[in-house]
């Protein structure tokens, strides 16, 4: 089903039903393009939302892009930040759920990370004040189907004119 076109002058938000896992590494694959150096995607839900997966599509699709052949996308829930590489730009994919508060995400090193890399945070909350403003937002929840997920992306509305195309291509293909 076609999303509505977002305004340029409102917050962006876009919403989307994902039947399965497939169709994750799709929106994910989509959504790959539109992003460039600087930008920051704080990933939430619950534990088994998907969060992790994914990043692991995103990341692959920025690799593929690159013609860099994908590598093992592992959690990084026990080393808190891995980097990747697709071509001149850096990946980094943080999950800060075993971080106690915003002091910790400096030692990362993940604010000058912001402006140089693409970013994926898993558990952002625990960023506090220091999460980008300008950062995408990217809500996954579990839906009534165990394999599907929801979907939805929100941010200021710098993202509307970048993010068009996938809104334009409709939520859920």
């Amino acid at each position: 089903m076609p999303a509505a076109l977002p305004r340029p002058d409102l917050p962006f938000r876009l919403d989307a039903d994902l039947p399965d896992e497939a169709a994750t590494r799709r929106f994910a694959a989509a959504l790959a393009p539109l992003l460039r150096q600087g930008d920051t995607l704080l990933l939430e839900g619950p534990v088994g939302a998907g969060k992790t997966a994914f990043a692991r599509a995103l990341i692959g699709a920025l690799q593929a892009a690159a013609g860099i052949p994908s590598e093992e996308v592992p959690s990084p829930s026990f080393t808190l930040v891995q980097t990747y590489a697709a071509g001149p730009l850096e990946i980094w994919h943080a999950d800060l759920y075993r971080l106690s508060g915003p002091d910790e995400c400096e030692e990362l090193g993940l604010t000058e990370a912001f402006e140089t890399a693409i970013v994926l945070v898993e558990w952002p909350d625990r960023l506090g004040a220091r999460a980008p403003a300008g950062a995408l937002t990217v809500t996954l929840s579990p839906a009534a189907d165990p394999e599907s997920r929801h979907l939805a992306l929100h941010g200021p509305a710098e993202w509307n004119a970048r993010l068009a195309p996938l809104a334009a291509r409709g939520a859920a293909r």
